[in-house]
């Protein structure tokens, strides 16, 4: 958790729970699809029920909300503006960026971008809302982080409609994030009453040493776009439950969820100034900096690449910052010859091609004994071949697009590289431009050898890429042939190999017999070497 010498995070009026905020106005169902008002100003405490919305263009703002170009039960979750203080604000310079749906690539809406001064003025209010916040009781913050859990599952299929519009995974996997994402909230609001010290004996009988934690202070939260929610509310829930502030720094690529959140958390009551998200596209890199060196930002979370995190850890430590990183994986996916493998197939689909290979922990490089390596491949084959690709709110879409363009590109670039160096393409291997720009077929390659761009990189796509191995050993020397050690997972139904394998491989997260390793809040976040 963010405990420790854990400061916190925002400023209530007192320490008695406030009620949740609802929203003054809304509009009737009948122009759901418009936009919905947000009231508020110079001590008003919101619009009549009743009002025209036309007559109410001059008085009400409408901030931070947009016409919606897909549907929502509840426009006002899509919003447009960062979420600052309680208040939705426009950058200071009045510039926006605009976000893509990776399907269609039509624009979703468009977002602020957030400068140096915008972001050292969110902080300094996460900063005087730390003041008071700290001060509440574990069990207020409890109650708030399950109101905020309680609406989120209350808004789960609006949620992760606006994933999918932001981020392309089908519609399936965006409703199974949303569950995801509100879990975190659910387990910290329990953990937040358990935030107990320490009594130790002393060597002196007539002293006790007590240790207690605190709240570190404002947490700098720098979230990924292919988990757009989850990510968020993984490092957010720790963070609230411990009694510190938050600046959220939203993924530019897909912003929204973070907004939608942040409306949520506005909706649960949350303390203005304890959750503050911020969007920015050309300025990410000033903003990063501006996170990372603040001396009011005591802790940085971040999700993304390796390199990325290089830095902001070099940034962090003009002030000792502390820090929690999850990094760039290249994960191992081992079959060995007395696996069940029709259990090691819909382990690799689960594992490989979820988000059409698009998160950190997928396997990247598939080691299969040569006894069985050939029909594990085709059973592979037969499953690949009935995926529907598209866009991610048809009905038959069970994978959609890639983020963006680079995306394509850098996948294109390992399989050219393997293929040049020998290996077999089996099935994909190019762009699918009939759907859109964004797109990149299913592809397995066979007979795949060290030295080819996916051993050494993390491709980040829908790549499956099978060597063969001979003996025991040589599959763990394979495995652990990466300077990255995030995950990986084998498939043996002998026990004694199962201690032995997870032991030896040089990996945080080990999956034994099953396909998808992910992060729970119930242990450590695990690390190895380049990855956090």
């Amino acid at each position: 958790m963010h405990c420790s010498r854990v400061r916190a995070q925002r400023e209530c009026p007192d320490l008695i729970l406030p009620a949740p905020k609802q929203d003054s106005y809304r509009p009737e169902t009948r122009i759901r699809h418009r936009v919905r008002s947000i009231p508020q100003q110079n001590g008003d405490s919101g619009a009549p029920p009743h009002l025209n919305l036309a007559a109410l263009q001059p008085r009400w703002a409408v901030r931070g909300l947009t016409t919606c170009s897909f549907q929502l039960s509840d426009t006002s979750l899509l919003r447009t503006e960062c979420y600052v203080d309680g208040k939705w604000v426009p950058a200071q310079s009045g510039k926006v960026f605009s976000v893509e749906n990776p399907s269609t690539t039509a624009q979703v809406a468009v977002c602020p971008e957030f400068d140096v001064a915008d972001t050292e003025a969110a902080i300094v209010v996460a900063q005087n809302a730390f003041k008071t916040y700290r001060k509440t009781t574990p069990r207020a913050r409890s109650k708030l982080l399950r109101r905020w859990y309680d609406l989120m599952m209350e808004n789960v299929d609006d949620l992760a409609r606006i994933i999918t519009a932001e981020n392309g995974k089908p519609l399936a996997d965006a409703v199974t994030e949303v569950k995801y994402a509100a879990s975190f909230l659910e387990w910290f609001s329990e953990e937040a009453p358990r935030i107990y010290g320490d009594t130790i004996q002393a060597s002196n009988p007539d002293c006790r040493l007590v240790t207690i934690k605190e709240p570190v202070g404002v947490c700098g939260l720098i979230a990924p776009w292919n988990f757009p929610a989850a990510m968020i509310t993984r490092k957010a829930g720790p963070a609230l439950a411990a009694g510190c502030t938050t600046v959220i720094k939203a993924p530019a690529e897909a912003p929204f969820s973070a907004l939608a959140l942040a409306e949520l958390a506005h909706r649960a009551g949350i303390p203005a100034g304890v959750v503050n998200v911020i969007t920015a596209l050309d300025n990410t890199p000033a903003v990063g900096l501006s996170m990372t060196t603040h001396p009011f930002i005591k802790k940085v979370s971040f999700t993304g690449s390796t390199p990325v995190g290089k830095l902001l850890m070099k940034q962090c430590s003009s002030t000792l910052k502390k820090l929690s990183f999850e990094l760039g994986g290249n994960a191992p996916f081992i079959v060995f010859e007395d696996a069940d493998l029709d259990v090691a197939v819909r382990g690799l689909v689960a594992s490989k091609f979820r988000i059409t290979g698009q998160t950190c922990v997928c396997a990247n490089r598939i080691l299969v004994h040569r006894s069985v390596y050939d029909a594990f491949i085709q059973k592979v084959l037969d499953v690949v071949r009935t995926f529907e690709i598209g866009d991610g709110l048809g009905e038959k879409t069970t994978h959609g697009p890639l983020i963006h363009g680079r995306a394509v590109a850098k996948v294109h670039e390992h399989v050219q590289d393997a293929v040049s160096k020998g290996a077999r393409l089996l099935h994909g291997g190019q762009p699918l431009t009939h759907l859109g720009p964004n797109f990149f077929d299913i592809t397995v390659l066979a007979d795949m050898k060290p030295g080819m761009k996916v051993c050494t990189e993390e491709t980040f796509g829908p790549v499956a890429a099978f060597f063969a191995f001979d003996t025991e050993q040589e599959a763990i020397d394979l495995a652990n042939d990466s300077d990255v050690g995030l995950a990986g997972y084998f498939f043996s139904k002998n026990a004694s190999r199962c201690w032995r394998v997870a032991e030896a491989l040089e990996v945080g997260m080990v999956g034994v017999n099953v396909g998808k390793s992910t992060t729970t809040p119930l242990i450590p976040l695990p690390i190895w070497r380049k990855d956090s």
